[in-house]
């Protein structure tokens, strides 16, 4: 799987011979430099352009165009290459184009020789600039990491190649320029523009804020090297798919990534405006060169006639994403305050794992002359360069404390206006709960959190009719995924039962996962109109029953499940014939044809403990039920420990594959594939002792008498 980076996060390369291709809106010049440790190039002979497109280990092409590809053998480099640097500018008299912010972001993907991904970074965030360093392949300990670095130059190659240390900068520009003239004739132009005809649906597109909305990184001093000191992109920017509350908002979200505040949106080739936008926030464009001042809370739209803070900034407002319904922008804008949240985090954690190694390459050199190893001098320089990591720190911290203050004024506004399916249940929306007369359009499925900030929680929300089943863990295994640490106390208090004391004991844990299936269920009950959605039960061993009373009291549960063997075959039984007659009905469109007797209702099957009571038969209709029920309304969620199964051998790994894993006390370990954050997820539980659950129920069986 390819990675996708922003700016300042690195990955590691598994691969010493690897492929660089770029994609730009129009012509560029692409380019190699061969730094030392510290970046510096040792000459005009440590660049590889189009007048000199071949150095030892590196290719680059000749010309200038919308499409390269950069061959590097990192094994042929010289021990004294620790950095190759991407550059990408662009040429006087091609394509008219004068700054990298009048076209699409270009974007750099570094591939193994078969064109196989290993990471790729979209650069974001250009105006002015007409050259950039994209990216950097970098040694460190023996090994090679790439970096997505960003950082542009308005004043163009000269600046860039000076940057770098380069005494003939100029001269080295110029002669750039000269062969790039040359191959004029050879340039390839840039890929025609996309048929017009696109949905403009709010949600679907680049209906959101655009770039220069979003507070931009610490640029990096020159003291910090080419990675950025006080990474961390502005809270709004965005994140991917991942564990989060939905699915696809990360492609937008990469491309806002590193925005600079007072960018202008770039212009189409036909001469109307691209906006480069976070597909589902929106806001009203900001002024073309806004004042520092002028930089807005996440997903707070620039209107003067909003409210403000204090400090006169905008502050923010629920709803603000786009959507055809309240509901839908909340539950964009939910998705885009999970991907501000993983982008900063990311952010901070590359920050701070660049100023450990360079404090480690510091002390390295402090210690390497012998007669330094004692003494003031040697004290001095460890000293200093302690103090530099410390600064590092201090400011990405900084970057990441001031995201996360927008975040959590904006969680702030969001969660009171939550409706019923997205809300917890203690949300004062409960008190005034009333039966819905539409389906939602998803559903809140627990928390998500990271250890850098306790206090936010972002909802876990999941589109319905739910694709997957859902796995509740209630192996004792279950807890020591996260492991240890502050995040697992706060999330310990606000749980109900006793998890004060330490890790819960297996029964506990069985207990408190029967209550989270019980409150998912009861939850999809109430926010779908009365009729609609129904519960089925599997308890061969009867242990549920106390969590199942307020199912059964509210009548949602017509009884408590059959024991054994027998109430295991009768459910399945019934389930499946249903599944069976949907299927033909919709295949031979004859849904009148379906017997009067069958419940078209949407069906949840909670089978508790499982595999206990399953033979080989029931096992079989289990997974047809989890294959082709989801398409037609029958939904399944198992509460089980997974060793149990181990009996069975393979035959229900695809079963255990099929379902989404969630568990019954705080737990990191919901990854995200976009920027490698492990979540921590907090089950949907009702506070310890409150009756809100009971509530929503009976006025359900009401509403279902009433109808």
């Amino acid at each position: 799987m390819t990675a996708e980076l922003v700016r300042g996060q690195n990955h590691p390369l598994d691969r010493t011979r690897v492929e660089i291709r770029v994609a730009a809106g129009g012509p560029v010049v692409a380019g190699v430099t061969l730094g030392d440790e510290q970046g510096r190039l040792s000459g005009v002979e440590a660049v590889a352009h189009p007048g000199a497109p071949r150095r030892t280990g590196i290719e680059v092409p000749r010309q200038a165009a919308a499409e390269h590809r950069i061959a590097v053998d990192l094994d042929a480099l010289s021990a004294a290459v620790h950095r190759v640097s991407v550059l990408l500018a662009l040429p006087t008299g091609i394509g008219g184009l004068t700054a990298f912010g009048a076209a699409a972001a270009p974007s750099v993907t570094v591939t193994g020789l078969d064109g196989t991904g290993i990471a790729r970074y979209t650069i974001t965030g250009l105006g002015a600039e007409s050259a950039v360093v994209a990216v950097e392949l970098y040694r460190r300990q023996g090994t090679w990491k790439v970096r997505a670095v960003g950082q542009g130059y308005a004043d163009g190659l000269p600046a860039m190649l000076r940057d770098q240390g380069l005494p003939q900068a100029a001269e080295l520009a110029a002669e750039i320029e000269e062969a790039v003239g040359r191959g004029q004739a050879r340039a390839v132009p840039a890929p025609a523009p996309l048929a017009a005809g696109r949905s403009e649906r709010p949600g679907a597109g680049p209906a959101a804020p655009p770039a220069q909305d979003r507070p931009s990184p610490a640029p990096a001093t020159a003291a910090d090297g080419p990675a950025p000191s006080g990474t961390g992109t502005g809270a709004g920017a965005g994140s991917a798919a991942g564990p989060g509350p939905g699915s696809g908002a990360g492609a937008g979200a990469k491309a806002a990534a590193g925005a600079k505040a007072g960018d202008l949106p770039p212009a189409r080739a036909d001469g109307g405006p691209i906006d480069y936008r976070h597909p589902r926030r929106r806001s009203t464009p900001a002024p073309a060169a806004p004042a520092p001042s002028a930089a807005r809370p996440a997903g707070t739209p620039p209107s003067a006639a909003g409210p403000t803070a204090p400090d006169g900034s905008p502050l923010p407002v629920a709803g603000d994403a786009a959507g055809w319904s309240m509901d839908e922008r909340l539950y964009n804008q939910v998705w885009g305050m999970f991907e501000d949240l993983a982008r900063s985090v990311a952010a901070y954690r590359s920050a701070a794992d660049f100023a450990e190694s360079r404090l480690e390459q510091e002390l390295d050199r402090a210690l390497a002359d012998p007669r330094h190893r004692l003494g003031t001098a040697g004290e001095d320089a460890r000293a200093t360069a302690r103090d530099k990591h410390a600064t590092l720190v201090t400011q990405a911290r900084a970057a990441l404390d001031r995201d996360l203050a927008q975040l959590m004024a904006e969680s702030e506004v969001v969660e009171p206006a939550l409706p019923p399916a997205f809300a917890r249940w203690d949300n004062p929306v409960w008190q005034g709960y009333h039966v819905p007369a539409e389906r939602p359009m998803a559903l809140r499925l627990g928390d998500l959190h990271l250890p850098e900030v306790l206090d936010l929680r972002i909802p876990m929300l999941v589109r319905l009719p739910l694709e997957r089943g859902l796995w509740i863990d209630s192996g004792p295994d279950s807890y020591a995924h996260g492991g240890p640490g502050p995040e697992r106390d706060i999330g310990r208090r606000e749980l109900p039962g006793a998890l004060t004391d330490g890790p819960p004991d297996e029964s506990e844990l069985r207990r408190l996962a029967m209550e989270s299936a019980v409150a998912i269920a009861a939850r999809l009950l109430a926010i779908h109109p009365a009729g609609d959605f129904a519960v089925q039960v599997i308890d061969p061993a009867g242990a549920a029953a106390p969590a199942l009373a307020p199912l059964v009291e509210s009548g949602a549960l017509p009884a408590f499940p059959l024991p054994g063997a027998q109430g295991v075959t009768a459910v399945l039984e019934e389930l499946t014939r249903r599944v069976e007659l949907v299927q033909m009905a919709v295949r031979h469109r004859a849904a009148d044809a379906l017997p009067a007797d069958l419940d078209t209702a949407e069906q949840l099957l909670i089978v508790h403990d499982f595999p206990h009571g399953f033979d080989d038969r029931a096992l079989t209709r289990l997974r047809y039920l989890a294959d082709e029920g989801p398409a037609v309304g029958v939904h399944l969620m198992l509460v089980a420990d997974r060793a149990q199964s181990r009996e069975y051998g393979p035959v229900l790994d695809p079963l255990w594959r099929s379902l989404l894993r969630i568990t019954p006390v705080p737990d990191a370990h919901l990854a995200d594939p976009w920027v490698g954050h492990a979540w921590t997820y907090e089950p949907p539980l009702a506070p310890k002792g409150s009756q809100v659950v009971r509530q929503v129920l009976g006025r359900l069986a009401e509403a279902r008498k009433a109808s």
